[in-house]
């Protein structure tokens, strides 16, 4: 059952009701048909509108920084401008989302919304990272010019992939979670949260990005959104078209006593103002007093609207005045029971100074002078705002402790600081500032300023925040700032006037119109009479908002009205009244004017976090931090969980380290692949396909096994469905990469066989045609377009990394054992091959430092106990280091990578591993020395102390059989002396060479005996004892019968490089050219299917090789180590199809077909082998027709049920006992008694 949202919108008639049915996802596939009819079908879907016009800036902001790039002669204002523009717009929509969209959709679905903050706070950071580009002196440079195309294609790359992610999975949720009307209220308080100025610019220009359906479903989408009330329909349909409405200005400014005001000059008498007369009169009673209202300040507004400024200040002053003072009488009386309340004045107050410091750094203060500058101390002041909310949150958490004192006591300090810097701040700038603009402006020009400074705040806030303004000023002061406001705003923006007018006029006592004696008329009661005019003509067309779109609001196509959402708290008296249902009558009536109908009740944390984010708009600040994201609640863990002890599941992040090292490998190169050679071309291809094929892997890894995981324990539901669909797009990436890297390459190849037919025939010397040019400029474009897209593939995939590492590591050592990660270690190297792990191993190990090798190598080591791991660790090793040497003919010629990795090998296992020269080097006692320093080791694994004592035994034996071969290679090598040197056939007739067993082209050079055998079952058949085949260190090729060391060819010239077979595994030294093999590590022996993570998958306590279909069984430790019970061979090695039982054993499939042709239980535990239940039905209706003799009716049996593991009784029978708590008849009698009667009973 959906959760009820209980905070973050309000509806008029109460609150939110929950969905009862689903509603269909969204198919981000298709863009057309989701936005057809959008509004009709959820108003969430308007969402696809503001995407599809980013995208649209996107897309042409990156093909202007891609034309600025090959025009040397560009010009970047255009583009400065552009880069500005898209800035604003998506910010805006950002901090709306992170302040309303994502808590009311957490508040429902968990585990969602936080990832996509942090993809904001990564976006945030790439816009930071442009400007810092656009900022700097190089701008005439080419390197410059391409950097920004890039990073402008990495940006468009990360925006579009993040409002994809939001079309896939937050939108159907959305529209799954949340009612019709409920979805409206939602994108209604998004709209209301974004400030007045954005919305103003966002809206006309976003028709332009959609055709002409779409505006008009656009249009129907708004009505559904926008409460009914005309003067709110009208303030956003006004922006929406962009159009001049002017006449509810004209008809006010008709009014005589409006036209005296104006032509009096702005220098008119307080006393003349007040002579004035409206319908809707000015009561004084109740007339608030204060003590500190300046009278100079009061005169000077009139002729210096810029003295506004000096309101704004001492209400702000005022108000942490009061805040400060409360916080002292708390303290006092040592009542800390509620909070809440004063937790929200403190999150308001630290709202407007936030809104008022990103209105003077971005309208004031570049007006009056460029380089006046107050940034720093507006930043100061976030900061202990910040402080002052982190304490009064903890004093809540924290309870009523005897702690609270000192809290109060901190709290009170805080309150005194922020009041001081403040006075401080605000001084300097009434002594700087306001001057200068006093000077330098006329008052129109100063009105304008401090109208475009009061619409940097959002509706939302705006309808508490005037009230609270004029509610702190005079009367006379009052007046002026509702008149300056009039003055200054255009006549598009009237609508707005009279909305704010209309909420500052509810700050006054019993909200009373104080818009009459300001401007001469009340513009809500012309507004109202305009309205009414208007409806009463016959025609539709004749009204004003009819142009718009309003009409649609009359006739809806689905017959659905949503609720108004409109709150109409403006009163007089005891009545509330709506705009549309009554007309204000009487000499005394108060401002009726709709309010937004949205809470300010999540005014906490996510509002106050998407402030302070909106100030790196306003001038040049540092990103926001963190804790600036959506949910500041949940980052304090993203410190410290990092900092904890090493975890198992640490080592499967290492590989972000070694992802990080080759993105930023790709990155630097790429720009070197303008005019480059065909060999780099090669080699950067070549690193490139590298990083793809073991990020696949890894990724792989991840949505297999790590994720499901995660979403199996109950409280992390959805929490990583984000981070698979990143996997899908980086996976297109890495796609689109690799085609432009083939189309660069085709190009090489197409240039090249031109210069040879060129060099073939002779040179026309009139030729005037130049392929080297017509190749230079299109290699140089790709070059260009590849470089972008590593630029996009390295920010996506570190943001992606970043993130994982930041919201789902810390998961893991909350909610996982030791035991289960080192569960989910394994099954990922479970599923991982040979050939993988020894790519895999080398290019992780040379991202890490020597220590995280170790930690990681002894933490695989550990997840593989029960394998044969470290054995094919060391042979791998051991036989990689000598095909290096051999290729360069030094020992030196060992890479770093491999030397570090096999140091930390050595060094896991903290013990001396002698080789072959060494031990020819020991004496007896030194070799018996180094057998009991193994054998005392308490770290190794019994199997593995085994293994080494066994091989330091028979070290010289061993040693001794490895030189044979090179001696007698060394007296000839036609092989000729050698038994059996001579090719054998599995073919006769067709003279396929190889044996019965398999096909190959060569025979095997036993160590043991030093004879040629075509493989090792023939060898045991004609020998006395078993072929070590992984000493194997040569073979005879079967057409040359030369003998020379083992491999995947033939090396003799007369061969021409002859296969031996199709599969080679060096380790194993096996050939097969039939089937598909594959070595597997934990095995460490050749298995037959097509690969580990393909068909088949290594269980780490099992210590066998499984099918796919087997990854949830019964785990038997090393349960393949033994023999079978029916043939008594060795299962593990056997080359034969083992078959798993359901008790856990294992037989061979064959020994398994003849055994159940007369036996149901396993030979090992007895366990039914399968389903019994019809055999044991048949039993039933045999011993219910079945008649025992009278002396043996009345006796029982007690036995023991080898399927369930209980005892029981069961009525005497010489054959069958059913168990009486399962039902089987797979049981065995324990102990006969006599007669008893409870025995029928029991079964």
């Amino acid at each position: 059952m959906a959760t009820p949202l209980t905070t973050g919108l309000q509806h008029r008639d109460g609150g939110l009701a929950l969905m009862t049915g689903p509603v269909n996802p969204v198919d981000p596939s298709s863009s057309k048909p989701c936005l057809k009819n959008s509004g009709q079908k959820s108003p969430i879907l308007i969402f696809l509108f503001f995407h599809k016009g980013i995208r649209s800036l996107l897309d042409g902001l990156h093909r202007a920084a891609m034309a600025f790039a090959a025009d040397q002669d560009g010009d970047i204002r255009p583009l400065f401008e552009r880069y500005h523009f898209l800035r604003a717009i998506y910010k805006h929509h950002c901090n709306a989302e992170d302040e309303v969209i994502f808590p009311a959709l957490d508040i429902r679905v968990k585990n969602v919304a936080r990832t996509y903050s942090l993809e904001h706070k990564g976006e945030s950071d790439l816009f930071d990272h442009l400007f810092e580009l656009l900022s700097s002196k190089s701008k005439n440079d080419e390197s410059f010019r391409r950097e920004l195309a890039c990073c402008t294609g990495a940006l468009q790359t990360s925006v579009n992939q993040h409002m994809s992610k939001e079309e896939e999975q937050v939108f159907p949720l959305l529209i799954e979670k949340f009612s019709f009307e409920e979805q409206a209220s939602i994108v209604w308080q998004f709209l209301c949260s974004i400030p007045v100025n954005m919305m103003a610019e966002f809206l006309p220009w976003l028709p332009f990005s959609i055709s002409s359906d779409e505006h008009q479903d656009l249009l129907n989408c708004l009505c559904k959104i926008v409460p009914e009330e005309k003067l709110l329909q009208q303030v956003i349909f006004t922006w929406m078209e962009g159009k001049k409405l002017s006449g509810i200005r004209k008809t006010c400014e008709d009014d005589s006593q409006l036209q005296c005001s104006v032509d009096s000059g702005v220098g008119m008498s307080v006393a003349q103002t007040e002579q004035g007369s409206c319908a809707c009169g000015y009561s004084k009673i109740g007339k608030r007093k204060y003590l500190d209202s300046n009278s100079d300040v009061t005169d000077s507004i009139e002729t210096h609207p810029i003295n506004e400024i000096l309101l704004w200040h001492n209400a702000i002053k005022r108000e942490l005045n009061d805040i400060a003072e409360e916080a002292r009488k708390i303290q006092l009386s040592g009542d800390f029971s509620d909070l809440s309340a004063f937790n929200e004045r403190l999150q308001f107050i630290a709202e407007v100074c936030i809104f008022h410091s990103i209105a003077e750094d971005k309208i004031i203060f570049p007006a009056v002078d460029e380089e006046l500058s107050f940034a720093q101390e507006h930043a100061e002041e976030a900061i202990q705002f910040n402080k002052f909310r982190c304490l009064i949150e903890s004093m809540q958490s924290a309870g009523a402790t005897s702690t609270l004192a000192e809290f109060y006591t901190k709290l009170c300090a805080h309150a005194d600081q922020i009041m001081d810097t403040i006075q401080k701040h605000f001084h300097n700038e009434e002594v700087q500032v306001i001057p200068l603009a006093r000077k330098h402006f006329i008052p129109q020009k100063q009105r304008e300023l401090m109208y475009q400074s009061l619409c940097v705040m959002p509706l939302k806030l705006l309808e508490s925040v005037l009230p609270w303004l004029v509610g702190s000023l005079s009367e006379v002061e009052a007046r002026s700032f509702l008149r300056n406001m009039y003055l200054a705003a255009p006549a598009s923006e009237m609508a707005l006037v009279i909305l704010f007018s209309g909420w500052a006029c509810k700050g006054r006592p019993e909200g009373a119109c104080l818009s009459s004696s300001a401007i001469g008329c009340c513009p809500v009661k012309k507004f109202i009479e305009i309205e009414d005019d208007l409806s009463q003509q016959s025609c539709a067309c004749a009204s004003a908002f009819s142009a718009m779109g309003i009409s649609a609001l009359n006739s809806s196509n689905d017959g659905q009205r949503p609720v108004k959402r409109g709150n109409i708290s403006g009163s007089c008296g005891d009545n509330i009244e709506t705009v549309n249902t009554r007309k204000p009558s009487g000499n005394n009536q108060a401002c009726c004017v709709p309010g937004l109908g949205v809470t300010n009740g999540n005014r906490g944390i996510s509002s106050l976090a998407a402030t302070n984010s909106m100030r790196t708009l306003s001038g040049n600040l540092s990103a926001p931090s963190l804790e600036s994201s959506l949910f500041i609640w949940e980052t304090d863990n993203s410190s410290s969980d990092i900092a904890y002890t090493s975890r198992p599941i640490d080592n499967i992040f290492k590989f972000h380290k070694a992802i990080r090292k080759d993105l930023e490998y790709l990155d630097a190169e790429s720009g070197k692949l303008n005019g480059c050679d065909e060999a780099f071309l090669r080699q950067f291809s070549g690193r490139f396909r590298l990083l793809w094929g073991l990020y696949r892997a890894h990724s792989n890894a991840e949505d297999e096994i790590v994720f499901p995981a995660l979403e199996s324990k109950e409280n992390l539901h959805n929490v990583s469905h984000s981070y698979t669909l990143d996997h899908k797009q980086e996976e297109k990436l890495f796609a689109d990469i690799s085609s432009v890297l083939s189309e660069l390459s085709q190009l090489h190849e197409s240039l090249n066989s031109s210069n040879i037919s060129k060099d073939s025939t002779k040179r026309n010397s009139d030729s005037s045609a130049d392929p080297g040019s017509e190749f230079m400029i299109k290699h140089n474009e790709l070059a260009t377009k590849l470089q972008g897209m590593c630029k996009s593939i390295r920010v996506s995939l570190d943001q992606h990394v970043f993130r994982e590492e930041l919201e789902l590591w810390p998961l893991f050592d909350r909610h996982f054992s030791v035991e289960e990660q080192e569960k989910i270690v394994g099954r990922i190297i479970g599923t991982t091959g040979a050939e993988v792990l020894q790519s895999m191993l080398p290019w992780v190990t040379s991202a890490l430092s020597q220590e995280e090798q170790n930690k990681m190598m002894d933490t695989w080591k550990q997840a593989a106990k029960n394998t044969m791991f470290s054995e094919w660790l060391d042979e791998w090793w051991e036989g990689a280091s000598v095909a290096s040497q051999q290729k360069v003919k030094s020992e030196s010629s060992i890479s770093q990578e491999g030397t570090d990795m096999q140091e930390s090998l050595d060094q896991s296992d903290q013990m001396f591993r002698p080789g072959w020269g060494d031990i020819f080097r020991m004496n007896q006692s030194e070799l018996e020395a180094e057998i009991r320093k193994v054998s005392r080791d308490s770290t190794l694994d019994p199997r593995r102390k085994a293994y080494l004592i066994q091989n330091l035994m028979t070290s010289r034996w061993i040693a001794a059989q490895q030189k044979l071969p090179q001696t007698r290679t060394g007296e000839g090598l036609n092989g000729e002396d050698v038994p059996g040197c001579s090719p054998s056939f599995r073919d006769p007739e067709k003279q396929v060479f190889g044996c019965e067993h398999y096909k190959r082209n060569c025979k095997l050079l036993a160590a043991c005996c030093g004879k040629l055998f075509a493989c090792r079952f023939c060898h045991d058949k004609v020998s006395d004892h078993s072929m070590d085949r992984k000493l194997t260190s040569e073979m005879m090729c079967m057409r040359c019968l030369k003998i020379q060391a083992v491999g995947p060819i033939c090396t003799t010239p007369s061969c021409n490089g002859l296969s031996m077979a199709k599969y080679y595994c060096n380790i194993c030294k096996f050939f097969d050219d039939e089937r598909t093999v594959y070595h597997c590590p934990f095995c460490n022996l050749c298995r037959v299917g097509k690969g580990l993570g393909i068909d088949f998958f290594h269980c780490m306590t099992c210590n066998c090789c499984l099918g796919m279909s087997l990854v949830d069984h019964k785990c038997w430790e090393k349960g393949l180590e033994t023999n079978c019970p029916i043939c008594c061979d060795f299962l593990f090695t056997s080359s034969a199809t083992v078959r798993a039982l359901p008790c856990g054993h294992f037989m061979h499939s064959a020994c398994f077909k003849v055994y159940t042709c007369s036996h149901y239980t396993c030979p090992i535990c007895s366990k039914s082998l399968g389903d019994m239940a019809v055999y044991f039905g048949m039993l039933d209706a045999l011993l219910a027709a079945e008649e025992l003799p009278e002396e043996y009716k009345d006796r029982c049996q007690d036995v023991l049920c080898n399927d369930c593991g209980k005892k029981g009784m069961s009525r005497f029978h010489w054959l069958y006992h059913k168990c009486g708590f399962c039902g089987s008849y797979n049981t065995r009698v324990i102990k006969t008694d006599s007669a008893n009667s409870n025995c029928s009973t029991s079964n």
